[in-house]
C-alpha cells in the first residue's frame, strides 16, 4: 500500500439511503482495483442491534446477515469492513423515538452519565462484534456542539464540558476493550471546546492537560475537505501529533452538494491533503463520502475522484496520466463521469471562487415565493438545454452507469425551464403583461412534464442503489414540487382570464437572501 497501513473510503449509509447490499459490493470491486483496502460503512441507526426493536426501523436497517455477507465479500477482494458508528451525537433520526428520550441530552445528542445510554452503547459494539470480521471501529463523537447544556444541564447543572467529554469518552473506550475494538474518533470536539468553536487553524492546538487524559486506546481522525493549502494541514496534523498516538486523516469525495458530485472542489481540497499526509508520515487515510440531507448524489458518480486522490496519495499528480490510467483500469473516461457535474456547473463553481449548487437550489425553489430570485436573476440563464443534451449522450456510452447520466439529463430538462421561471413569472405579473403571463403558463405545463420525467430516471437510480425505505422522503420532495407546480398554473391561468384580481405572493418584493450565491442544499431552507 506504498507506505499506507490503511487506505480507505467511507460510504454515509445514514442520510436517507442505504445501500443495497449488492451495490456496496459493485463498489468494494471499484475500490479493490484503485488500491484501497478498508471500507467504513456510517451507521448512525441504520443497523439492527439485539434487542433494540426501534434501530434501524423504517430505515433500511442493515441486518447482521448483511452486514456478515458484505464483510465476507470485503475479505474476498482484500478489503476490511469497518464499523462507523455514533456513540454520542448524530443520532438525528433516533432521537424522534419517544421511547429514547430518557437518555437524549439536547438535539441528536445522547444523556451522558445515564447508565441507559451505556447499555445502549454497549448494544452497538456487541452488534459489531458479533457481525464485523475487523476490530478496527469508528466511534463517531463528532459536533456535539450543545453537549451538557440540555437535559444534562437540567439533571446534574454546569459541568466542565471537557470533563464531560472526557468522562464520556472513558466509558465508550472501556466498552471498546471489553469487545477487542480499537476504536477512533472524529477529533473536532477537543479543538472546538478550547478554540470558540473552531476546529481549523495554523495556530489551535489542545491543552496538554486535556490530551493526556484521552484513553490510551483511542486513535484520533483529522477530517477535513475543504482547505486547499497544504499549510492548514500541515500544521493540524502537527496538532494531532502532539497527542502522541495513531493518527487518521479523513478527507472527502464531494458528494454531499445535492444532485451532482463536485469534482473541482475536490480535487482542489484533495491535492494538498494527501501531499501533506505523504510529507507528515500519515499512515491511515480515508475518504468521506456523506450524503447530507437526502443523498440525492450516487456515490459511484465520484469514481474518477476516488481513483485520482489514491493517486495523489501515492505522490501522482498528473491529471493527463491520471485519466489514462482510470480509463485503462475501467474501460470509462474520467472526462465522461465529470459530465455529471453539469447541473451545478456555473463560471464561479467551475473557477472555485463560490460553491454554488443551483440544481436543487432553484429546483425546489417557489415560483411564487423565490426567496433566492434575486440570486437566480445575478446568475443568469445557464446552458441547461446544452446540459441536458451532453448527459443524454454520454448517457448512451456508459453502460452500466447509463442510469446516472440519465438521470442528470432529465433534471437538465427540466432546469431549462424551472432556473428562472419564478424571476420571469414575478416580471410579467408586476409589469402588467397579462399576456406574457398567458405564455408563461405553457411553460409550467412543460415544467410539469419535465418533472414527471426526472422523477422516473430519478428513481430508477435510487433503486438501483439503494433501499426502498428512505425513497418516500424524495417522493415527498417532489411531489411537492408538482403539486406546487400545477397550483401555480392554475392561478396564473385564473389571473390571465381575469377570474381573480390579484396573485399576493407577487405583490411582494423579494429581498436579497444574504449570500452572493445560489447555493442552498437544505431542504428546509428552501420551501
Amino acid at each position: 500500500m506504498n507506505g499506507y497501513k490503511y487506505f480507505g473510503t467511507m460510504l454515509d449509509c445514514s442520510r436517507n439511503a442505504v445501500m443495497k447490499p449488492e451495490a456496496v459490493k459493485k463498489f468494494i470491486d471499484y475500490l479493490a482495483k484503485m488500491g484501497y483496502n478498508m471500507l467504513e460503512l456510517y451507521t448512525e441507526d441504520t443497523y439492527r442491534p439485539e434487542g433494540e426493536p426501534y434501530f434501524g426501523y423504517l430505515r433500511g436497517g442493515y441486518t447482521g446477515a448483511e452486514i456478515r455477507e458484505i464483510d465476507a465479500y470485503a475479505a474476498s477482494k482484500g478489503i476490511e469492513l469497518v464499523p462507523c458508528i455514533q456513540t454520542l451525537a448524530h443520532f438525528t433520526n433516533l432521537v424522534k423515538m419517544p421511547v429514547y428520550e430518557p437518555i437524549v441530552d439536547t438535539a441528536d445528542i445522547l444523556l451522558i452519565d445515564e447508565e441507559k445510554t451505556y447499555a445502549l452503547i454497549e448494544k452497538l459494539f456487541a452488534f459489531a462484534a458479533e457481525n464485523f470480521t475487523s476490530r478496527l471501529i469508528n466511534i463517531g463523537m463528532d459536533e456535539a456542539h450543545m453537549v451538557g447544556l440540555g437535559a444534562y444541564l437540567d439533571k446534574h447543572g454546569y459541568c466542565d464540558r471537557f470533563e464531560l467529554l472526557l468522562r464520556h469518552l472513558s466509558r465508550v473506550a472501556e466498552i471498546a476493550k471489553k469487545y477487542g475494538f480499537r476504536p477512533h474518533m472524529w477529533s473536532d470536539m477537543f479543538f472546538r471546546l478550547g478554540n470558540h468553536g473552531e476546529y481549523y487553524g495554523k495556530d489551535l492546538h489542545v491543552a496538554p492537560e486535556i490530551r493526556e487524559k484521552v484513553p490510551g486506546n483511542i486513535e484520533l481522525t483529522y477530517w477535513d475537505y475543504y482547505h486547499e493549502d497544504i499549510g492548514t494541514y500541515d500544521c493540524m496534523l502537527a496538532s494531532h501529533k502532539e497527542f502522541g498516538r495513531e493518527i487518521w486523516f479523513a478527507g472527502g469525495a464531494w458528494c454531499w452538494n445535492g444532485f451532482s458530485p463536485v469534482y473541482g472542489k475536490t480535487r482542489r481540497a484533495m491535492k494538498p491533503a494527501m501531499e501533506s499526509v505523504r510529507k507528515n508520515g500519515i499512515e491511515n487515510v480515508f475518504i468521506t463520502m456523506w450524503g447530507d440531507n437526502g443523498k440525492e448524489c450516487s456515490f459511484f458518480a465520484l469514481l474518477p475522484m476516488l481513483y485520482a486522490i489514491r493517486q495523489y496519495a501515492d505522490g501522482n499528480f498528473d491529471e493527463e496520466k491520471i485519466s489514462r490510467g482510470f480509463y485503462d483500469l475501467t474501460g470509462y473516461k474520467a472526462e465522461d463521469f465529470e459530465l455529471l457535474c453539469l447541473p451545478d456547473s456555473t463560471e464561479q463553481m467551475l473557477n472555485g471562487t463560490k460553491m454554488e449548487n443551483p440544481s436543487k437550489c432553484l429546483l425546489y425553489s417557489d415560483c411564487f415565493l423565490g426567496i433566492f430570485d434575486t440570486e437566480a436573476e445575478a446568475e443568469g440563464k445557464l446552458p441547461y438545454e446544452e446540459y441536458a443534451r451532453k448527459l443524454s449522450d454520454a448517457a448512451g456510452r456508459m453502460g452500466e452507469f447509463g442510469y446516472l447520466f440519465a438521470s442528470q439529463s432529465a433534471l437538465c430538462s427540466l432546469m431549462e425551464f424551472k432556473s428562472l421561471l419564478g424571476v420571469r413569472t414575478r416580471e410579467a405579473y408586476r409589469s402588467g403583461n397579462k399576456k406574457a403571463l398567458a405564455a408563461l403558463v405553457n411553460e409550467y405545463r412543460e415544467a410539469q412534464e419535465r418533472l414527471e420525467n426526472f422523477y422516473e430516471k430519478f428513481r430508477t437510480l435510487w433503486f438501483t442503489e439503494n433501499k426502498a425505505i428512505g425513497w418516500e422522503v424524495q417522493e415527498v420532495r417532489l411531489g411537492g414540487l408538482m403539486l406546487r407546480l400545477r397550483s401555480c398554473r392554475e392561478r396564473l391561468e385564473a389571473f390571465a382570464a381575469g377570474k381573480i384580481d390579484r396573485i399576493e405572493e407577487l405583490v411582494e418584493e423579494i429581498l436579497p437572501f444574504g449570500y452572493d450565491a445560489v447555493f442552498s442544499n437544505f431542504y428546509r431552507g428552501l420551501v
